[in-house]
C-alpha cells in the first residue's frame, strides 16, 4: 500500500502558514489532496487528509459512541474548519445534511447538501446555499463508491473532483479542488457525501 502517513509539523508552523481552505485566485494551480478513511487517533473512526506535500491538512475523528449525525472537519491544527450535520427533518427531496463555517452552535448553516441518487444514476447530490448566504450552487455527478465523481458549478464548469487513488482500494483516493474554490468546503462535501453514500459509513452505524 502506497504511504499516506503525513510529515510531522509542528502545530505552530501551521497556525502561522494560515487556513488551508481559504479561497484562491484563478491563477493558482488546483490543489491535490489524498484522502484516507481512517483516523490517526486509537479507537477512533474518521479521515485524515493530506496536502500534495505530505503534511496533514485536515481530519476528522469520531469514536464508536457517538451519533454520527455530526461531523466536524478539523484544520491540521485542530481547530474546526466545518461542520456537517443531519437534517432530521427529511422530506421527499432527500437526505440532508447542513453544512456549517466553523462550530455549528456559533453560526447558521451556509450550505445544504441533499441526496438526490443512490450510486447508480448521474447525479449523486445537490449543493445549495441557505437562506441568507452569499454563496454558488453545486452539482454533483458519477460514483462515490467507485470514488470516481466530479462537483460542477452553475456554469457546468468542473470545480472539484474525488479519483481513486492507484492499487490502494476505496479508502484512499484523491480530492482535486480547482484554483478560486474553497478547499475546506470540498472538503466538506465529501465528508457529506460519504455519510450519503459511504459503504459501511465510517462515522455512522445505521444507514438510510
Amino acid at each position: 500500500m502506497a504511504k499516506v502517513h503525513p510529515n510531522v509539523v509542528p502545530a505552530a508552523a501551521v497556525a502561522a502558514a494560515g487556513p488551508a481552505g481559504g479561497e484562491r485566485g484563478e491563477d493558482e494551480e488546483a490543489a491535490t489532496l489524498t484522502v484516507w478513511r481512517k483516523s490517526l487517533l486509537f479507537n477512533c473512526k474518521g479521515f485524515t487528509v493530506f496536502d500534495a506535500k505530505g503534511n496533514l491538512a485536515y481530519r476528522v475523528d469520531s469514536y464508536d459512541s457517538e451519533s454520527g449525525d455530526e461531523v466536524v472537519l478539523m484544520d491540521a491544527a485542530g481547530a474546526p474548519a466545518f461542520t456537517v450535520r443531519r437534517k432530521r427533518q427529511l422530506s421527499l427531496q432527500g437526505e440532508q445534511w447542513l453544512v456549517f463555517a466553523g462550530e455549528a452552535d456559533r453560526r447558521p448553516p451556509v450550505y445544504a447538501v441533499r441526496r438526490t441518487g443512490r450510486g447508480g444514476g448521474k447525479s449523486l447530490a445537490r449543493v445549495t446555499p441557505c437562506a441568507g448566504a452569499a454563496a454558488a450552487s453545486y452539482e454533483v455527478e458519477g460514483s462515490y463508491a467507485r470514488r470516481c465523481c466530479v462537483v460542477y458549478d452553475g456554469e457546468r464548469r468542473a470545480v472539484a473532483e474525488v479519483r481513486p487513488k492507484e492499487a490502494v482500494g476505496t479508502d484512499v483516493f484523491r480530492l482535486v479542488v480547482q484554483p478560486g474554490v474553497g478547499v475546506s468546503l470540498a472538503m466538506a462535501v465529501v465528508v457529506a457525501l460519504d455519510q450519503m453514500f459511504g459503504r459501511p459509513s465510517l462515522l455512522r452505524s445505521w444507514s438510510s
